[in-house]
């Protein structure tokens, strides 16, 4: 990841916690280490993006209670439970919270290793798309309230005649609109666009604004 990524240890055993860190850092990760997923939760704000390896089982918050949590906060960082035979219910519990792996004790270090791999580049690959949706948002915000109404015309698959009907317009007028649209989204063509509105969630962004000309 270009943010360079850290492998958030949470394990309330302290011999466990250091012996996670030192074989995830031995492997050329960046950790930091947490006594608790409360501790965790304590500093979410300033933790730099990258995965979570947990205990599943902790007292206080577990990390099932811990997964609830990030997901009631939109937090979409990768997490992989770390559970003992007994455990195992909470574990598949904590998958269907949302966790992406989870592995039993003991288990081969290659094994831990690969797992951090795969949710890093998980969360890279979730960045990325939140940052390139975010971006698309962006120029949809920019777009007229009646420039929004033409765009919502052409994602619905309908001609430039019926949305200057649909909107009391002449074509000649929706052209102009759509030129207009298709200059702001900086899209090539109108399969683009509608890609583009559809990847940005059209319905859950803001009208534009009123368009004096309209």
């Amino acid at each position: 990841m270009s943010a360079d990524p850290v492998v958030h240890v949470i394990d309330d055993d302290e011999s466990v916690r250091k012996s996670l860190d030192f074989l995830l850092r031995a492997a050329g990760f960046r950790t930091a280490t947490y006594d608790s997923a409360g501790a965790f939760l304590q500093r979410l704000a300033e933790a730099a993006p990258g995965c979570v390896v947990t205990d599943v089982k902790m007292p206080e918050v577990s990390g099932v209670d811990l997964l609830k949590r990030l997901r009631a906060l939109d937090v979409r960082m990768p997490v992989i439970v770390i559970t003992g035979h007994a455990d195992v219910p909470m574990a598949v519990e904590a998958m269907k919270s949302g966790a992406v792996d989870f592995l039993e004790k003991p288990f081969d270090d290659e094994v831990l290793i690969a797992s951090v791999r795969t949710a890093l580049a998980a969360a890279e690959s979730t960045a990325e798309r939140e940052a390139a949706r975010h971006d698309l948002r962006s120029r949809i915000a920019t777009l007229s309230r009646r420039e929004r109404e033409v765009l919502d015309g052409l994602v619905a698959g309908k001609p430039n005649k019926t949305i200057a009907w649909d909107l009391g317009i002449s074509p000649r007028t929706v052209e102009i609109y759509r030129a207009n649209v298709m200059t702001k989204m900086r899209a090539v063509s109108l399969s683009e666009l509608v890609r583009m509105t559809m990847l940005a969630e059209l319905a859950d962004q803001p009208v534009g604004t009123d368009d004096l000309a309209g």
